[in-house]
């Protein structure tokens, strides 16, 4: 019974049962078909990052700027008219939108939403403590996005006192309902306080009631310090899925951001002031439009007196401004309204949240660890937010890095880290403050991928949904979940599926207990088998591995050499190479631009792998070979007068590298090709760029090509033949359609050397690196990502051998050594490395 009702739970048809709201009364798959093509074979859950814009928005908007001359609205012209007429009616439409109107509010348009709240920042008439009154106070709840709390950078100069407030706090004074009472003078200093509609860690929607309740001094902080308090209500996360009513909670200042509610335009804000607050906002800085006199001979200046006029500095975004009013259009015409966003997303995100924090892993431990305040029950508590750490069958937390990798492999794409609200971060991952202080000392930084340190995780990962979101990205999400993080067979929590509900129908018994999903064939009708995959075989034993790989002769020994002269295109394999001050001679010496400069990877562009090049030492020439191209070839040094024509700059992993255009011709080879615009450089040879990786150890930091990291790569074939076991004896390889022989799989890696070792991975405890006559320092271990997932010889993408890596390595993503050279003081020659050579390894424990 068990099993036929977690079948049940599973269909489209069971959700729409417990949840009828879902979808506008279309079909959300014809929607996606007609206004989202681009998102095809894409599961997208960042719309707390961005939401994504339908295509009939573009069409429209592109129909008006066509059809229309819109001039810069300072002007008096016909077309300046225009603007600034069609501009008011789009103030109007969104005061409209959120229940108010221009008797009410003003709507200044800022860069951005951190724009709109560093203008309250500047401009709001803090006091610093004087006779009876003890000055302005700036607070903010703690769960606040980081550009609230920076605020207090402005206050902090002033000698404003900042009050942290925990959510518990106001919750608790909520509940007391304490109300102020005066007592003799009433001081009017002004005060701030600060809160998220919604919190964009864990969608927790907090109460709007709050707005009334700070302003009336009936609700702490406000209630314990005498004076005028305001209250900015920061939108930007809510407004994306939620209505917002400011004629029933009308705060004095409301940032939004367009590319959260639309997904067009993006760098286009607003702050919605209050009129009686906003004639106490103070202008310093003045520019274009927002005087109404001014001299230059003297400090002599006039602000506009109408308060848009006098915040707007210099021409806004008109015609930025003029496409929300087709993002407004788009968005009833698909929906109808934002209530019926905000039951459909939030249906998504309760089902999901439901389904993931009943899932188990075969020991019957749980397979995430959900940050939340509620059981997501109500639309009004929760929005379409999930944030979560995915554990392992031992309950340690599998660092969001790797998940984010994996995830790529099933182009589920969501956001990962802090979220930029260090707040709610620490209060749910336990983070005190001394461990984000020691974090920092160990490199992390907000927005990195060090996701783990000492063994507990910097950050999370969020999920979070939007109005073109489906019922199928809930299950991609959870098929990918399933498929890469559960010790199978995979396990459900029947009584917490009964307590939450969503176990309907009424009349089905439940179970008590955990329960295994079916592994066979035979299951229940509804079950997805490709959701619930079976538990995945171990791996053989390394004896048989080596037995297979036949490693017989000697111990180490360098197999393959290969450079790859354009990164990212296919490897020149060769059986002896020169080493130089940068690495391998000519390895990464070239890259692949688009037509902004930006570097062309094969995560952008798969077909990189199939151009061949080859690098003729004798002819002076790289010569280039793709499939139905004919051959080109380049000459290897670029001439003095190449040199000072054709310079450029790019960025290779975050460094700024200067480079040379290497003509028209390769360009016009390579953008037919490739079938895009995009031209050829070549690293200037007067440029140096350091290897960052390593520094921390103390490692003189060698010179580097345009490699990623380091100037050497080193894998070890008996790795190699571990992981190929791991992916052969996969129970679902069968299914997925990939098949893999030793040379595809060493292929995939991108190594410059490959050695015959004897144990696997047993390069990962290696310092030194001894081969033939040269001497190599290990810099640390390469961590993979979905790139890995290209086949080598035909650029199709896939899930191996990604995620049996993960696997077999508890999570781990890394594969092979980077290694950089130690030449001989002053040098006068550099090595050359044959295969055949000996390979001499030392470890940390031998050195010691």
């Amino acid at each position: 019974m068990a099993s036929c009702e977690f079948a049940g739970l599973c269909t489209f048809e069971s959700f729409k049962r417990n949840w009828p709201h879902y979808g506008f009364d279309t079909d959300q798959r014809e929607l996606i078909q007609r206004e989202f093509t681009r998102i095809k074979d894409i599961t997208y859950l960042d719309h707390a990052g961005t939401t994504l814009f339908p295509e009939s928005q573009i069409r429209n908007f592109y129909e008006d700027i066509s059809r229309n001359v819109y001039g810069n609205p300072h002007s008096h012209n016909p077309s300046s008219r225009l603007t600034h007429d069609t501009v008011e009616s789009v103030r109007y439409r969104i005061l409209q939108h959120f229940n108010t109107s221009p008797e009410e509010y003003s709507v200044i348009f800022t860069a951005g939403c951190t724009a709109a709240l560093k203008l309250v920042a500047d401009s709001f008439p803090w006091v610093s403590a004087h006779g009876n009154c003890s000055g302005s106070q700036f607070c903010y709840l703690t769960d606040n996005h980081t550009s609230v709390v920076g605020i207090r950078g402005v206050t902090g100069p002033k000698g404003v006192e900042t009050v942290p407030v925990s959510p518990q706090e106001v919750e608790a004074r909520a509940k007391n309902n304490q109300t102020s009472v005066s007592t003799g003078h009433e001081c009017s200093v002004p005060h701030l306080f600060c809160y998220p509609a919604q919190s964009n860690f864990s969608g927790r929607k907090y109460p709007l009631s709050y707005v009334r309740g700070v302003q009336s001094r009936r609700l702490f902080p406000a209630c314990e310090r005498r004076g005028r308090w305001f209250v900015l209500l920061d939108a930007a996360c809510f407004a994306g899925c939620s209505p917002l009513d400011l004629k029933q909670h009308p705060a004095d200042f409301v940032p939004i951001s367009f590319y959260k509610m639309f997904g067009f335009p993006t760098g286009l804000g607003a702050l919605l002031v209050r009129n009686e607050a906003a004639e106490l906002l103070r202008k310093g800085y003045f520019g274009g439009g927002t005087a109404a006199a001014y001299l230059v001979g003297e400090d002599y200046f006039v602000p506009n007196s109408n308060v848009v006029s006098r915040f707007e500095d210099g021409t806004i975004s008109f015609l930025d401004v003029i496409s929300l009013h087709h993002g407004f259009d788009t968005l009833h015409k698909l929906t109808g309204s934002m209530v019926n966003i905000q039951l459909h997303t939030f249906g998504l995100a309760r089902y999901t949240y439901i389904m993931l924090s009943c899932l188990r892993h075969s020991n019957e431990q749980p397979v995430a660890q959900i940050y939340c305040d509620n059981e997501f029950e109500s639309a009004a508590e929760q929005g379409a937010v999930l944030n979560f750490n995915l554990l392992d069958c031992h309950g340690r937390v599998v660092g969001y890095s790797q998940v984010d990798k994996m995830a790529c492999l099933f182009s589920v794409h969501m956001r990962t880290g802090c979220f930029c609200n260090t707040g709610a971060c620490q209060a749910h991952l336990g983070i005190s403050n001394q461990e984000v202080k020691r974090n920092l000392q160990a490199g992390h930084v907000c927005g990195d991928s060090i996701d783990m340190v000492d063994g507990r995780p910097t950050g999370s990962i969020r999920i979070s949904f939007g109005y073109m979101s489906t019922f199928e990205d809930c299950r991609n999400f959870l098929k990918f979940v399933v498929s890469c993080f559960v010790d199978k067979p995979l396990r459900l929590d029947q009584d917490r599926l009964a307590r939450l509900r969503l176990a309907a129908p009424a009349e089905a018994t439940v179970s008590n207990e955990l329960t295994s999903v079916p592994n066979g064939r035979t299951v229940p009708e509804g079950i997805d088998l490709n959701i619930f995959p079976g538990p995945v075989r171990k791996a053989s034993s390394t004896e048989a591995v080596l037995k297979t790989e036949g490693n017989s002769g000697k111990a180490h020994t360098l197999t393959n050499i290969f450079i790859y002269p354009i990164k990212s295109c296919a490897a020149f394999e060769v059986t002896e190479w020169p080493v130089v001050l940068q690495g391998l001679l000519y390895d990464r010496t070239w890259m692949v631009v688009n037509e902004n400069g930006v570097c062309l990877s094969q995560k952008r562009e798969p077909k990189l792998c199939l151009i061949h090049p080859h690098i003729c030492l004798a002819s002076s020439t790289l010569q280039l070979q793709a499939p139905g191209m004919d051959p080109i070839a380049l000459p290897l040094e670029a001439s003095e007068e190449n040199l000072v024509l054709r310079k450029c700059q790019s960025k290779v992993c975050g460094d700024r590298v200067q480079a040379v255009d290497c003509g028209e011709r390769a360009s016009v080879w390579l953008s037919q090709f490739l079938g895009k615009p995009c031209c050829l450089i070549r690293q200037n040879p007067d440029f140096s760029r350091d290897m960052k990786m390593g520094q921390e150890q103390g490692l003189c930091p060698p010179s580097l090509s345009l490699v990623n990291e380091a100037q050497f790569l080193l894998i070890n074939r008996a790795s190699v033949a571990l992981l190929l076991d791991h992916i052969v004896n996969r129970h679902d390889i069968s299914q997925n359609g990939t098949s893999f022989d030793m040379l595809q799989l060493l292929h995939r890696f991108r190594a410059n050397l490959v050695i015959s070792g004897l144990e696997p991975f047993e390069e990962e405890d290696w310092s030194n690196v001894k081969i033939g006559g040269a001497l190599f320092q290990v810099a640390g271990r390469c961590g993979r990502c979905q790139m890995i997932g290209i086949d080598q010889a035909s650029g199709t993408r896939t899930q191996e051998p990604l995620r049996s890596l993960s696997e077999c390595r508890n999570g781990k993503v890394t594969f092979g050594i980077y290694l950089l050279h130690l030449p001989k003081r002053n040098p006068s020659t550099y090595p050359t490395l044959s295969v055949g050579s000996h390979v001499i390894a030392q470890t940390e424990k031998s050195a010691d």
